[in-house]
């Protein structure tokens, strides 16, 4: 049986190419919100994070009435590093909206997304978003996108479906570029035309694959999924299976059932065959399972989510300051937190390290893991964490690394730089396009790209833009220099002091500011040339006469301290450092902190090495 009354999409595209604003238009459009109501934007991007990146981190589920239609919308994160959320929701819908930037067209991620949603046999309708744009080349891009559809070897039938051209921020949709649209009914009708309506039996026992977890402090666990069979009604009877072993939950109780509608969660009686609805009433619920009626357990396959690529320790915080700024300071909390996480990231994984205060957690990319450090940070948690680190395959006893497809969009001037600074990073140039500005795609090993954003940034003048998706694994690529500098290390504990910061400043760039608690082996710069300088930024200017010591220290000025953001941080670390997160602070400290102890470490293994 067909459900003609339902229509089930995904928005998908790459980071910034306009999936949050169009659905804030379509929320509108859809009478979810009154003529004169006023919304702020990116309505849905509600998660602090998000709105102060200005990016999507986490899938949303939403919905709009068009005329007597509903159309439930999952609207996806753009950057690669949260892609696993793009994975998991695809089994939710029964096709996707292709977004892509009318300037920038197809990026690393758009043929991710795009692959995911073809080898599920989605259908896909393609929009040209930002036709506004006063630099719009709309005619190229759909060029450029009929050939990476062709390349992913995508059917006859998503080749001829119509091509749409939106602004999203004008909440304006069309057909035909020559004729500018005035509203978004073009869209709702071709999504009407082209996406198919959910298809199953609305009369066998319910079954729903869960593909999110939600979580409220008064039901617990809550998980979202699409109905595939049946009727769920408040109060019956459940079991949870999963595809990937043969166990069966005892029987529980659904204790509350609801859909979606706007931005809010309504509470119902009774769902069926093809609603997007969230269940209560498990405690263990997790993604990937299935809920079907007791005593018909048929668990449904899940979608193969992509392995982590990069891993970093978390450890227990056992600094000088440890436990000064902290709620939750111990390993028992660092444990429960991480392994919490698993819950509803299903890119994350976590294991035990080599001793019970260290955590190995692995992820999909360096902002996957700070958003992760960030959250855990604003919630209360005190820890420290590592160097980011790829994760290696061996194939055939032959070691492999992963692999990413890195694009780059820059002046012409600054292309030569950054040519030069991906091949020192083992990177291998494919193709090069543009005249004004250049788009540059290379092939780069991921540990090519730790700490290359800012150097990027400063190579191109901060007019570039770059963007990179996991490509594959090949053999290993050979070493990486990782920072040709050291880093100016604190030589006792205390205040540093404008004094002493003054006399330190010519040795390098400095991260802190006077008044700063420091303590020793705790690293307060950048040097200038390779190797650790020891530093004492907490001297005090001795003083002769009364009239000087007022001003002794007032008088002197700093060139420049440049604090480190979270990201920042993680890119500047070596391997002998870790980097100590609290709620009100960031610091990098040596792994060991006494001076004399690394001196006697680094003799060690300049003996061996001879």
């Amino acid at each position: 049986m067909i459900r003609s009354d339902i229509r089930n999409i995904a928005i998908i595209a790459h980071v910034d190419h306009g999936k949050t604003t169009l659905v804030d238009q379509m929320l509108k459009q859809g009478g979810v919100f009154r003529q004169n109501q006023q919304v702020q934007e990116r309505v849905m991007d509600s998660n602090d994070l998000e709105r102060e990146r200005g990016i999507t981190i986490l899938a949303k589920n939403t919905a709009v009435h068009y005329g007597d239609l509903k159309i439930n919308i999952v609207d996806t994160p753009g950057h690669a590093d949260f892609s696993g959320e793009v994975e998991r929701v695809l089994k939710m819908v029964d096709g996707v909206l292709l977004l892509v930037d009318s300037f920038e067209g197809p990026m690393p991620q758009t043929r991710f997304v795009l692959k995911k949603a073809l080898d599920l046999k989605l259908p896909v309708l393609m929009v040209i978003n930002k036709v506004d744009r006063p630099d719009a080349r709309c005619e190229e891009v759909v060029e450029e996108l009929l050939d990476l559809l062709i390349d992913l070897e995508a059917d006859a039938d998503t080749l001829d479906r119509p091509i749409l051209y939106v602004s999203a921020r004008q909440g304006t949709a069309t057909l035909d570029l020559s004729n500018p649209g005035t509203d978004l009914k073009p869209l709702f009708e071709t999504i009407v035309k082209y996406i198919p309506a959910p298809e199953g039996d609305p009369q066998g026992p319910a079954q729903v694959l869960i593909s999110t977890i939600d979580y409220n402090e008064y039901v617990g666990r809550i998980g979202v999924g699409r109905i595939a069979r049946g009727t769920f009604t408040a109060g019956m009877m459940a079991v949870r299976c999963n595809y990937l072993d043969d166990k069966i939950s005892p029987p529980f109780r659904v204790t509350e059932l609801s859909t979606y509608m706007g931005l809010n969660r309504t509470a119902t009686e009774s769902v069926s065959m093809g609603d997007i609805m969230a269940l209560s009433g498990l405690p263990d619920l997790s993604i990937g399972d299935t809920v079907c009626l007791a005593g018909t357990a048929q668990p449904l396959p899940f979608v193969a989510i992509g392995e982590p690529t990069v891993k970093m320790s978390f450890s227990v915080n056992d600094s000088p300051f440890a436990g000064r700024e902290g709620t939750y300071v111990t390993s028992r909390h660092l444990r429960a937190r991480l392994y919490r996480e698993l819950e509803t990231d299903v890119s994350l994984r976590v294991n035990d390290g080599e001793t019970p205060d260290v955590f190995e957690v692995c992820g999909r990319g360096e902002l996957h893991l700070s958003i992760l450090i960030e959250t855990m940070r604003r919630q209360g948690y005190e820890f420290q964490v590592s160097r980011p680190e790829v994760l290696f395959h061996y194939q055939n006893g032959e070691k492999m690394e992963p692999i990413e497809r890195l694009m780059c969009d820059v002046p012409q001037a600054y292309a030569g730089a950054v040519i030069e600074k991906i091949g020192r990073r083992r990177g291998t140039l494919e193709s090069m396009a543009g005249l004004d500005r250049v788009r540059l795609s290379f092939l780069v090993p991921s540990r090519g790209l730790f700490g290359y954003r800012s150097e990027f940034l400063t190579d191109t003048r901060g007019e570039g833009i770059m963007s990179a998706v996991f490509h594959g694994y090949e053999p290993y690529r050979g070493d990486i220099p990782h920072r040709s500098v050291g880093s100016l290390v604190c030589f006792e504990t205390g205040d540093a002091t404008q004094y002493g910061l003054y006399n330190v400043q010519d040795r390098g760039n400095l991260f802190i500011s006077a008044q700063t608690p420091v303590y020793a082996g705790m690293v307060c710069g950048q040097s200038n040339r390779p190797g650790d300088i020891v530093v004492n930024v907490c001297k005090m200017k001795h003083v002769s006469n009364v009239r000087n010591s007022s001003s002794a220290e007032d008088s002197l000025r700093l060139v420049s301290v440049q604090p480190l953001t979270l990201e920042e941080s993680l890119e500047f670390i070596d391997d002998d450092e870790l980097l100590e997160v609290t709620p009100k602070a960031l610091r990098i400290r040596k792994r060991e902190l006494s001076h004399d102890q690394r001196a006697k470490a680094t003799s060690r293994k300049k003996n061996q090495a001879e």
